[in-house]
This record gives structure tokens, sequence and C-alpha cells, in this order.
């Protein structure tokens, strides 16, 4: 597949220009909303496409009403109006991964692994920020915790539909590959006692491939939720965390061993066409391959908004993640070759040094000279000119940090080095794959 070139919309952020002659405006734009999927849309793509994307949604849309269905009997035979919400949880701080092996056969283990089970939904995911920890599932016990955000308003980009279903399966906050890499654990430690935690991952697994796009992409959420988590989604590691999971049951590597044949063929079919969609959403400026956003809308493949605050641009934490995932394939294509090739010249080339970005006092954290340190690089850049770019939760575009308000400075990770992981285990890899002649 290609890469995408952004069209005129997506090189200007989407943003409503609010000055165009102050060389150093406080504000240079406006966040726009990102579009769900919806039939309109399909019906905008070419014929030959339209079919796959139709019955992708109808099925997301049946699976939602099924999941709905569901909790909604169970409240009918409790007798009870509201749903009971669960116990929250930080991401997935109460289902751990790298315990002993020794420690996913005992007591406390199976245990955790029974509430996870109980809390799989009907469509086979896990909703984010649960507490697996303190009991199973109660029937018309909510799936999902409040994951609603406190700051909320008319306009905001993160206010659901419903603001009693949200997140009901996601692969937000390492959400779904994470229970499922805990059951494999406590299934391979507890042979007979194995069926149900088995049993659940292959659910889990059926629920990763009804989730991936026609394109070869995943949502945030699914059944689809709508706004900015119908886009494909690198934020957080959420696709590249799928795609390391489909890459070891396809292997039949450690925990996994036991799935069948049949389905690590698809595991792995469902991989490639994973990659295909990394390829195809790399964006290309002026001839040349870059980076890639947070999230890509999955039709168009363009880079687009999420939350308030976060505009479509260059992101380089999740780019540099998707690099690594890249390095990590045992047998890359020229074409994967030549992407991380060009990501990482594209790290080098927008790393900033002898900076720091910590707190200052009274005025919170702020960007300032600390001689010998970094590299950081900005969580966005801009597509084109790759400047460092700053949102706030009134949906303005800043170039400065320094003008975005309090909290936001405080409250969000604006500058990080993961890319410099990316170019320490590139040093290795690029001796081992040199660009391709041609490239």
């Amino acid at each position: 597949m290609s890469a995408i070139t952004p069209t005129l919309p997506a090189l200007l952020f989407l943003f409503v220009a609010l000055s165009l002659v102050q060389l150093h405006a406080a504000v240079i734009g406006t966040n726009t909303p990102a579009e769900p999927l919806t039939t309109e849309r399909i019906a905008t793509l070419p014929a030959k496409e339209q079919k796959a994307w139709l019955e992708y949604l109808r099925h997301s849309e049946q699976q939602m009403k099924a999941d709905q269905a569901e909790l909604h009997s169970e409240m009918r035979t409790q007798h009870v109006s509201e749903t009971i919400l669960p116990p929250g949880s930080r991401g997935t701080r109460s289902i751990p991964l790298n315990r002993r092996a020794a420690w996913y056969a005992s007591d406390e283990a199976r245990h955790i692994a029974d509430i996870v089970v109980s809390f799989q939904t009907p469509a086979g995911g896990w909703s984010k920020n649960l507490d697996l920890s303190q009991h199973p599932r109660a029937a018309a016990e909510s799936f999902a915790p409040d994951n609603s955000s406190r700051w909320t308003n008319a306009p905001d980009n993160d206010i659901p539909h419903d603001i009693r279903w949200s997140y009901v399966g996601t692969f937000d906050n390492d959400a779904t590959t994470t229970e499922l890499r805990f059951l494999a654990k406590v299934a391979a430690a507890n042979p007979k006692q194995a069926a149900s935690y088995r049993a659940a991952f292959l659910r889990g697994l059926d629920y990763i491939l009804a989730a991936q796009f026609p394109n070869g992409g995943w949502p945030q959420v699914w059944p689809l939720q709508g706004g900015y988590h119908d886009a494909i989604t690198y934020n957080d590691g959420a696709m590249t965390d799928i795609m390391n999971l489909l890459r070891e049951v396809s292997d039949a590597k450690g925990d996994f061993n036991f799935v069948p044949r049949t389905v690590r063929k698809k595991a792995d079919a469902s991989l490639q066409r994973g990659i295909d969609c990394i390829l195809a959403t790399q964006v290309v400026v002026d001839g040349h391959r870059t980076a890639w956003a947070q999230q890509h809308d999955a039709l168009t493949l363009q880079p687009t908004s999420a939350r308030n605050y976060e505009m479509p641009s260059l992101s380089a934490a999740e780019s540099a993640g998707v690099a690594m995932f890249l390095m990590n394939l045992p047998k890359p294509s020229r074409e994967v070759v030549a992407a991380v090739h060009s990501a990482c010249a594209w790290f080098e080339k927008t790393k900033m040094t002898d900076l720091a970005y910590r707190f200052t006092g009274e005025q919170g954290r702020m960007l300032v000279a600390a001689p010998g340190n970094g590299p950081l690089w900005p969580r966005y850049a801009e597509i084109g000119s790759d400047r460092p770019l700053f949102g706030d939760r009134d949906k303005s575009i800043h170039d400065t940090v320094d003008e975005i308000s309090k909290e936001r400075r405080n409250g969000y990770a604006w500058f990080n080095d993961t890319p410099q992981r990316a170019l320490d285990r590139y040093t290795t890899w690029k001796k081992i794959h040199p660009l391709p002649q041609g490239r």
C-alpha cells in the first residue's frame, strides 16, 4: 500500500484560521472534531469498496444492540432500572503481567482471572480502567466503570453519545490486550482449570478480528462509539499492542501454544493487514515519508483529531512505538524497511536539545533552557513545517506551550523522549536492514 499524502485541509490540521497576519499569534487555529464512521461517508467511497465497509458498520451496530440487550435483560431479571457501576482503577494495574511465573498458579491469580472472565463483554472485549481484583461481575452490573471526563462541556469532543454506554469494549489504556495476556498466563499455569480461561481468550481474539477495519486498522472502541473513537488509533500504543499480541499468537509462542492452528492463521492474516495499514498511513510530505499521527480517519487515512486539545499532527511518541514494532518484525519487507528509515530520519530532524519541560513554581510546568539536556520531542508536530503544536480544552491551538492554560501545561505530556529508544534500536537494526536501493 502507498503511504498517505495529506490533503490541503489535513496539512492545515483542519484548523479554522483565526489570524494569518500575525507572525506569532497567541492562537493559531481551532481544533475541529473527528468524523465518525457513517453510511453517508461510506457512500463517498469507490463503489467496489463500499460493501465491505457497510457490512463492517452493520456488524458493529448489531453487536452493540446485542451487548445492550444482554445487560437490559439482566436488569429486568433483577428488577432494577439503573445499572450498578463496577469498581474503577487506573489503567490495568489490577491485572499484572510482570509477576513470577509461579504466581499465576496461585489462588489470587485465579481469583483475578475469574473476575476478568466475568467482565468480558458479550462482544468479547473489555472496558478500560476496571479494578478486576475486587469481585466477579454481578447480574445487572455495568461492563464499564465511569470513564467519563470531569472536564466535559457542551462542545467537548469527549462527550459520548450515550453517557450510560461508553468504552464498552476498547483497546484504550491497554484494555483487552492486557486481559487476554493475563488469561493466557493463568491458563498456562493452571492446566487443569484452564478451559474457561482459554475459551474467554479465544472469544477475545474473535473480538479483535471483528473490530479490525476492512483496510487493516483498528478503532479505539468497538462496537463503534462514534467521534474520534472510530478513527484508526495509534494513541497510547493501541494498535501496536494488538499487533504484537497477534504476532505472538500466530507464532504459537509460550502461553499461546494452545491456540488452534486455524485461529493462528487468522491472526497472522489480520497482522499482515495491520502492517499494510501502517504503511498506508505513514504521512508523506513533499514526496518524503515522515511519521504517523495519533489517529487517522478510518476512510480517508488522513490524520484526525481526538480530544479538544489533540489536533491532527505528527505524533512523536506514537510514531516511535510504530517504528519499534516494525523493527521487531523478523522478516521485514522492502516497504517496511523504507518506512523505518524514513521515520527515524524524521526523529533525527525534529529532536530538541538543551531544553527541559519541568515545574517552575507558581507558573507550573514550562519549557526552559537546560544545557546538556535532551533530546526531547514535542508530542505534536505540524505536518509540513514540523513546528511544535499545543492544544487547550477550549480547542485553541498554539505554537508555544507557555500560551496554553496552566491546567493543561501541568496535566499533559507535551514533550517526551520515546523516539530516542527507537533511534537506539535503529543504530543496530539499520546495519542489518540498509535502505533499499531506489528509495
